[in-house]
């Protein structure tokens, strides 16, 4: 996990002065209409960023606490039933936040 934060800040810092400058350079050229482009650019790449994002760490973390309790379950099965009920509610709460980050993009696609 560490080696893909790094990677990713590593990536993102190493781009973002070019986006930035280019953002500046489109900006001065365009004039108000590229701006208009620009920030409608800006929002259809968060949306879909927004959704992939959230549907990948959902995905993740939902088989962290499926594999968690499956493997709580086959050292002790007679706390099937203790551990199954709060890993159902864990996977509702999981799957909300994925929910909202749909929502979200939603919004943002309903402003271009």
């Amino acid at each position: 996990m560490k080696k893909a934060t790094a990677w990713l800040t590593g990536i993102i810092t190493m781009f973002a002065p070019a986006i930035a400058a280019a953002q500046e350079q489109a900006g001065a050229a365009s004039g108000a209409h590229g701006d208009s482009f620009m920030l409608k650019a800006a929002l259809a790449v968060g949306a879909g960023l927004a959704i992939g994002i959230a549907a990948a760490g959902g995905s993740l973390g939902q088989g962290r606490a499926a594999s968690a309790a499956l493997e709580g379950i086959s050292r002790n099965p007679e706390a099937a039933n203790r551990v199954m009920t709060p890993m159902i509610i864990a996977l509702a709460l999981i799957e909300s936040l994925v929910i909202y980050a749909l929502v979200i993009a939603f919004l943002l696609q309903g402003k271009i």
